[in-house]
This record gives structure tokens, sequence and C-alpha cells, in this order.
């Protein structure tokens, strides 16, 4: 038994030097600078380089260099420097750069209030990109989950050559748990599929059954060219309608068609439940606390708690509200995810409590809800 005393930015390192990440750059940022602390600690005795950018729009930018150089990379913020990734995240989604990226939330909007938790960047997090093409963002509740889903977020990155989001709150972040490293379950390892380099090499082809363009590095053994504009299978830059669109449908496709493979959740069913609860991030432990301290004649209640909230698991959603009469949704902001749901699950009674004043929702709050919408 390996217990270890370790706080979430702590696990995020920790996850990422075990999936193989060999590259950090960051700008300090409350509540964030702990996972470049922790990098900066871990990567060089593991061959790799940590450095601080003179700004979060620098930073991204060596990530995605050195992604694009063949390495894997990982970059932390939080709201603000969010803000100023987005230029960046776009690039990343429509070159097809694997990127992780942590944002570690706090109190918005703008500069908010750096030590006090929300989950206010949901939606910025999928609409943050210009062309509003799909995302894969994961949601980790505890420290466990800080490192089991950062690693799954740089396979992810690798298996789809795409950015991949952990929204994580400050309250996660900056929390100090006990944790069982040996009891963790986790994924293996993967990497981008690799090109032949001895072929002629196109940067963006793929096929219909395959459409995640197999991979070369800038400056290997092949010319690899890269744009930020519209461009077609070979890289060059172009304007024809057709090439544009299947490219496009490419985009979309290749996260969406895999999302049943990786949609991520914990789930507590109550035979003949009549609600379902669902939430996510630091709220679900008020969530599966307040349940607990339902009386028996309250106990029909199922809870769900999201891990992959974007793409939305639309199907996941449907099968677990199936039974239920009401949904009851829960979020520490004052509604983004919840209406999603609603999309999905229409038209379902849906209730809805949000919270954003810089304190975590309590049970004796969820309790409430469930009781009286």
């Amino acid at each position: 038994m390996a217990l270890t005393l370790m706080e979430g930015n702590e696990a995020i390192a920790w996850g990422a030097v075990a999936a193989g990440c060999r590259f950090f750059a960051g700008y300090p940022i409350t509540p964030a600078t702990t996972i470049y602390n922790a990098m900066l600690r871990r990567l060089p005795p593991a061959g790799g380089i940590c450095l601080q950018g003179e700004d979060e729009i620098a930073s991204i930018g060596f990530c995605l260099g050195a992604s694009m150089a063949g390495l894997k990379t990982m970059t932390a913020t939080s709201g603000p420097g969010i803000s100023l990734y987005s230029e960046q995240i776009s690039f990343a989604v429509g070159s097809e750069i694997p990127i992780v990226i942590v944002d570690v939330q706090r109190l918005g909007p703008s500069t908010g209030s750096a030590t006090r938790g929300a989950d206010g960047d949901i939606q910025f997090l999928q609409w943050g990109n210009s062309g509003g093409l799909p995302v894969i963002v994961l949601a980790p509740v505890d420290v466990g989950d800080c490192i089991r889903l950062t690693m799954q977020a740089f396979n992810l990155a690798e298996r789809f050559r795409c950015p991949v989001f952990v929204a994580t709150n400050k309250e996660i972040a900056m929390t100090r748990e006990t944790i069982d490293l040996d009891a963790l379950t986790l994924p293996a390892i993967e990497m981008r599929t690799a090109a032949d380099p001895d072929k002629p090499f196109a940067p963006f082809a793929a096929s219909s059954a395959h459409p995640v363009p197999p991979f070369l590095p800038i400056g290997g053994p092949q010319i690899v060219r890269q744009t930020s504009s519209t461009h077609g299978p070979d890289g060059y830059i172009t304007t024809d309608a057709a090439t544009i669109a299947a490219n496009q449908d490419r985009l979309v496709r290749k996260i969406n068609s895999g999302l049943e493979d990786f949609t991520d959740y914990d789930a507590w069913e109550t035979p003949g439940a009549e609600t379902l609860l669902i939430t996510y991030g630091v709220t679900a432990r008020a969530a599966r606390a307040a349940i607990a301290a339902l009386g028996p004649e309250e106990d029909r209640i199922s809870l769900l708690v999201l891990k992959t909230l974007w793409p939305v698991p639309a199907k996941l959603l449907r099968a677990k509200a199936r039974s239920c009469k009401r949904i009851v949704v829960i979020e520490m902001n004052l509604g983004q995810y919840v209406h999603e749901i609603e999309r999905v699950l229409a038209p379902r009674e849906i209730s809805f409590y949000g919270q954003m004043d810089g304190e975590l929702i309590r049970p004796a709050q969820i309790k409430e809800v469930i009781r009286h919408g």
C-alpha cells in the first residue's frame, strides 16, 4: 500500500508525467500555479522540459510547437488565462495538434476571486474556439480522478490529435487528500499514430474508416506543412468548398464517433428510483453526502456524476434517465451544463440549483432541492 498525501494539482502533474508528458509551459496564476511547481520538480529528472512563458499566450504557443515536434505537452491556467488561450485553442483544433489544457477554474468573471472556486468556464471550454468544432472536456471529482483523467486526457489527445481539457477547480486543485497509489486503476498509455516516413506524406490525409490523420513531426525526415488557415489533406490553403466541407465534417466526426468509447462517469442507481440527480466536479461529493443523509422514505434517488462533459454524452443521459420522472441538476455556476441536459432529455421535468458565490454547494442545500424543487 502506497498511501500518499497529495493535492489535486500535484496529482495532475503526477498523472501527466506518468502518461508520457515531457513538455510543460505555463504562466503563474492562482489556483493553477502549483501544477507548474510540481512539473518543475518532476519533468527535468524525467528528461523533460518545464518553462515559464512571458504570458499565457506564449506558454500555450510553446506547447503547440513542442507537440508539433512530437512531444506530449501540457499547459495549465485558470479563467483569465483560458480567455487568452482562445486563439491557440482554435489553432490546435483546426490543425489537429495534440495538447492537454488544464483549467483550474476560479470565481469569475474577469479576474474575479483568485482563491474562490467555481465551475464557470464549462461553456467557454466548448465554445471558446472560432468555428464551434467539438472538443473533449473531462471533469475530475477528487485526487484519484486528477491522476486517472489526466492520463486519459493525454490518451485522447494522442488518439484524436486534438486539444483535451481537464476542467477542475480551486477546491479540487488545492485540497490535500490521502490516496493509495497502488490501488488506482490507470489507463494504458497511448501514442499518436505515426505515418511511414519512407512514403509520401500528406499531413492531414485520412480515410472515412480512420478519420484521424497519421503524424510526422516537424523537423523530421520529411517536410511537414502546418497552417492555421483552412487547408486540404496536403496542408495547403484552399478555398474549394467541397474540400473545406469534407475536412470540417471529418474534424467533427473523428471526435463524436468515438464518444461512447471515452464517456466517463460514476453512477449510483437505486431500483425504482423516480428522481435522477446529475452533477459533476467537486459538487459530486456533496451530492453523495446529501443522498446518504436522506431518510428511508426519501431514498428513491439515483445519482449520475458526469466526468466526460464535452462532447455531451447524450446516449448515457437518456439511458440513465429513462425510468425517472424527475431530473435534478446541480452546478457550481448559474446554469451552464443544465441547458445541454434540458436539450437531450426534453420534455422531462428538470429542476436546477446553481450557485456561484465562491462557496461550495452544501449537502443540505442539495437535500432541499431534492425535497422541494
